[in-house]
C-alpha cells in the first residue's frame, strides 16, 4: 500500500507574529520545511511526498517550485480540512500528514510512527507528546487532552486510510512519543529559538 507524507505548510502562522512565513523560517541554516522534507526523504516507508500549500504561503510554494518538490495548493482555512481537501483531491491510500514545522525530525522516527500505524490495525493514529516531557523541554502548552490519567499533547503528525476519510469517526490509535525530534515544533517566537537550540546541539554530537 502506497504512503504518501503530506507535509502540511499552509497555515497562517499568527501566534508567530512575524513577516517570515513559518515554513521558511531558518533552523541550522536552511528552512525548517527542508528539514522536514529530508527527514522524509530518508524515510523507507514513505513512498511519495507531497507539500500543502495555501494562500497564506505563496513564498514557500514558490521556494518549494525551484526545488522541484510536489506542491498541491489547498484553500488554506485550517489544519484538518485543508488534509482533508488534499487526500480527497488526490485520491490518496495511506497517508502521513505532518506539520512543517519539525526541524529536529528525523527519517527513523517516521518510520516508527508509520509502522505502529499498520501494527494497529485501526483507521488513524494521532502521535502526542506528554506535556510534562515538552515542560522539560521549555515548550509552551498546546492542545492537550488527557490520555491513560496524564495529560499529552498533538504533535501534528498523523497517519490515516484516506480511503476513509469521510467516514464519521474513525477508529484512532493514540501513540505517544516523548521525543525532542517531535515535541519540537515552532508555533511561538520562543518555540523558534529552542528549536534552534535543540538542533545546534544535536549538530554538535554529530561532529
Amino acid at each position: 500500500m502506497t504512503v504518501t507524507a503530506l507535509v502540511m505548510a499552509g497555515g497562517k502562522g499568527t501566534r508567530l507574529g512575524l513577516a517570515e512565513e513559518k515554513p521558511l523560517l531558518l533552523v541550522g541554516g536552511k528552512p525548517v520545511v527542508e528539514h522536514v522534507l529530508l527527514a522524509l526523504k530518508r524515510a523507507k516507508l514513505v513512498d511519495c511526498v507531497v507539500v500543502a500549500v495555501s494562500p497564506n504561503t505563496p513564498k514557500t510554494a514558490k521556494y518549494l517550485q525551484k526545488s522541484g518538490v510536489k506542491i498541491l495548493e489547498t484553500p488554506g482555512k485550517e489544519y484538518v480540512s485543508d488534509m482533508d481537501f488534499a487526500v480527497k483531491t488526490m485520491g490518496l491510500e495511506t497517508v502521513l500528514a505532518i506539520a512543517a514545522d519539525l526541524p529536529l525530525l528525523t527519517g527513523e522516527v517516521v518510520d516508527d510512527i508509520v509502522a505502529r500505524f499498520f501494527a494497529s490495525g485501526k483507521s488513524a493514529l494521532a502521535v502526542a507528546v506528554r506535556q510534562k516531557f515538552r515542560d522539560k523541554l521549555g515548550l509552551g502548552a498546546g492542545y492537550a487532552f488527557d490520555w491513560k490519567g496524564e495529560r499529552v499533547v498533538y504533535a501534528g503528525i498523523n497517519v490515516l486510510d484516506g480511503k476513509r476519510i469521510d467516514d464519521t469517526e474513525l477508529e484512532q490509535e493514540i501513540y505517544v512519543l516523548d521525543k525532542p525530534e517531535i515535541a519540537v515544533n515552532i508555533n511561538t517566537v520562543d518555540e523558534l529559538q529552542i528549536a534552534r537550540e535543540h538542533f545546534a546541539k544535536v549538530s554538535e554530537k554529530k561532529i
